[in-house]
């Protein structure tokens, strides 16, 4: 348990500098005119990108090997990705709520679900269960 709320710490650290200066240029991308699911399909990669080092060594002190942690944490940040436009579609577009708030609440919905598949997927120690190849 301790390791657990460890790593949820850092995660929240390492995360909230990232995603702050994200949502920020988010804000000001959507005010002068961008859509804002295009902004996320550019910033979301870039914050993807710079945070992968971050959670590799400081969240979760990975022992996992960068190539296949890359290629999972890719694939997780699809999901990631999926779901962040998602969000904005139904909420923004069809429910018409402030894109804003929108994007507000799905920084904390994506970064609960990235949270679980880093430590139980993407970070995980190769040997363990956790880490999806069997112990």
């Amino acid at each position: 348990m301790a390791i657990l709320l460890r790593q949820a710490l850092r995660y929240g650290i390492a995360g909230a500098l990232n995603t702050l200066l994200g949502y920020l240029v988010y804000l000001l991308m959507t005010f002068f005119g961008l859509d804002p699911k295009a902004a996320v399909s550019i910033l979301y990669p870039v914050s993807a990108a710079t945070g992968y080092f971050a959670h590799f060594k400081y969240s979760f002190a990975s022992r996992r090997g960068h190539g296949s942690a890359a290629i999972r944490y890719a694939a997780v940040h699809c999901v990631g990705y999926g779901v962040n436009v998602g969000m904005l579609y139904l909420f923004a577009d069809r429910m018409r709520l402030p894109h804003q708030a929108v994007q507000a609440a799905a920084i904390f919905v994506v970064a609960g679900i990235l949270f679980l598949l880093f430590r139980y997927f993407v970070f995980a120690h190769p040997d363990s269960p956790a880490a999806g190849t069997g112990a």
